[in-house]
């Protein structure tokens, strides 16, 4: 088959990026030539600045981007009071895909495509992205709203209005990695989706809603939300093998294993596995990670497969009190730091996104009146 026509484009060069490197065959991802596995050592907002910017931060660069960053940490009451009208069966990533929308309509910047107003946009879906999954929740379950405080980072913040408490260092360094390890993944589903919609030269939250909307696919981002209910179905560490065993004989989809590009770990799996486990011993709640390790290394002797980015996070998200909703829309608010930083980078140097098909349908019939067929 000629590689033009390969189903789903696998392989098939879409375009050239500076952003995000990943290198399948040695299982490593790279940010702007920074390995993940170093970057993880610093702050998501360093991550996002690196997207966006193309260099790490200085101090006092960082200092400014996060001064920028809590500057946009608000969001307007017509959007609130939007929020509090939604549907009260409401999922997560429909209630993002809505309110994000929305929030075009109060950005003085949304109808103009410069590099300088992108970029603006850009910090302020950053910076408001998180608030509005943390209200989603707390809006629905009738909590105290808690707005973000300019002493937390995006990830302390975010903890902090959806837990409704301080949450410990310990947890804000986990969530932080995540939110990392989350933020770019060159061009998966709803990147690329992100640039289709870009190369049109429409607007940046058009765009992101695009991209929105394809990460909730169970395929895409909704992976994760899958894993987390499957481990809840099978509930004894006891069970995981044979219930998994049945699943592969059955010809069932197993989320959170095999990925696209990677023909060994995941890289940010590696760090997840960690996370599950040291959450697992903090909260007594060992079962999640033992039932994850079991399936993984079933998965692996029986299919070859290794677990990737959806696998452990699920677990982790579930032990640090997040609810299985909003693990996806946790995607979504990460990821806002790579869709922006290439909707930028598309409309830089763009060209209209439009491939061709390989006609599989019928040719040359004839056309008959109706009254005839």
């Amino acid at each position: 088959m000629a590689e033009a026509q390969k189903k789903g484009l696998e392989d098939v060069i879409a375009g050239e990026s500076a952003i995000c490197f990943i290198d399948g065959r040695e299982g490593r991802l790279i940010y702007r030539g920074y390995d993940i596995h170093d970057l993880v050592q610093g702050s998501f907002e360093e991550a996002a600045y690196l997207l966006l910017n193309g260099d790490l931060p200085t101090k006092s660069q960082l200092d400014e981007f996060t001064a920028q960053l809590r500057a946009e940490a608000h969001l307007p009451r017509e959007i609130v009071g939007q929020m509090m009208s939604l549907p009260a069966d409401s999922t997560g990533m429909e209630a993002l895909r809505g309110i994000v929308s929305s929030l075009s309509f109060f950005d003085s910047d949304r109808n103009d495509n410069s590099r300088e107003a992108n970029y603006r946009k850009a910090i302020r879906l950053l910076a408001k992205t998180p608030i509005i999954v943390a209200l989603i929740e707390r809006i629905r379950t009738g909590g105290d709203i808690h707005m973000p405080r300019p002493d937390l980072s995006i990830a302390g913040n975010f903890l902090w209005m959806l837990l409704g408490k301080e949450a410990s260092a310990e947890h804000v360094r986990m969530f932080d990695t995540a939110l990392i390890l989350h933020a770019d993944h060159e061009f998966n589903a709803s990147t690329f989706t992100a640039r289709v919609i870009a190369a049109t030269l429409s607007d940046m939250y058009s765009a992101v809603v695009g991209a929105i909307g394809a990460l909730k696919g169970p395929l895409h981002g909704g992976a994760n939300e899958q894993v987390m209910r499957m481990l809840l179905q099978i509930h004894d560490p006891e069970k995981a093998q044979s219930w998994i065993a049945e699943a592969l004989a059955s010809k069932k989809k197993i989320m959170g294993f095999g990925h696209r590009v990677y023909r060994t770990e995941d890289p940010r799996a590696t760090h997840l596995r960690k996370m599950s486990e040291t959450l697992g011993k903090e909260t007594g709640q060992t079962q999640w990670y033992e039932m994850s390790r079991t399936i993984e290394q079933y998965v692996l002797a029986e299919k070859g497969l290794y677990p990737n980015v959806d696998f452990y996070s699920a677990s982790a998200y579930y032990m640090m009190g997040i609810p299985i909703d909003l693990f996806t829309p946790i995607f979504a608010m990460s990821r806002m730091a790579g869709w922006t930083a290439h909707i930028i980078e598309q409309q830089a140097d763009n060209r209209l996104i439009r491939p061709a098909a390989d006609y599989t349908g019928k040719i040359d019939l004839t056309y008959t009146p109706v009254d005839a067929r």
